[in-house]
């Protein structure tokens, strides 16, 4: 089953349909965004971006999908560098009628193997907020480990919040099947 794929601009509708449904589940996570970006004209746009910056090759914007094909989500590999130091950071959000089922597990661990694999990097990183343990449930689950706190890290929902920082490198142990 595919869980993740490369963002379309057709995707634009059913995005905009989740942003708005789950605006405030959403809210706690998230940076404070312009008035349109939860709307079918913001979302088009924000996927024009990300798909650019994808021809670039500074990210990779996917869609998270659930088991009937449907868009659940989004997930990025943002921050791409190659060089010496072949790393990037990973974000993902999903639908809260989508939480709680192992998705976001499943779309993780296929992005880190297209980061991996296909992008032949050496480290994707995460930073989660202290109180968002189901993320950093899901990052453990991929076998991130955590390197350190970041004071003020990210300006998200309207205030400099401290965040967690994750790291899993290329050479880490398998994780083991039973999780």
């Amino acid at each position: 089953m595919t869980v993740i794929r490369l963002v379309e601009p057709d995707d634009s509708a059913a995005l905009a349909d989740l942003l708005v449904r789950n605006r405030a589940f959403l809210a706690p996570w998230s940076p404070i965004r312009a008035d349109d970006h939860e709307t079918l004209e913001g979302q088009r746009r924000d996927i024009d971006l990300a798909l650019e910056r994808d021809r670039r090759g500074e990210s990779v914007p996917f869609v998270v999908l659930d088991a009937a094909g449907e868009v659940a989500g989004r997930l990025t590999l943002s921050g791409i560098v190659r060089g010496p130091f072949r790393s990037c950071a990973m974000g993902y959000w999903l639908s809260e009628d989508r939480t709680g089922r192992g998705l976001a597990t499943r779309a993780v661990a296929a992005a880190l193997g297209h980061a991996f694999d296909d992008l032949g990097l050496h480290r994707v990183q995460a930073e989660t907020l202290v109180h968002n343990t189901a993320s950093q449930r899901v990052l453990a689950r991929n076998g991130f480990l955590q390197y350190g706190l970041a004071p003020r890290y990210l300006e998200i929902a309207g205030r400099w919040q401290d965040h967690r920082m994750f790291q899993r490198l290329r050479d880490d142990p398998p994780v083991s099947s039973g999780h």
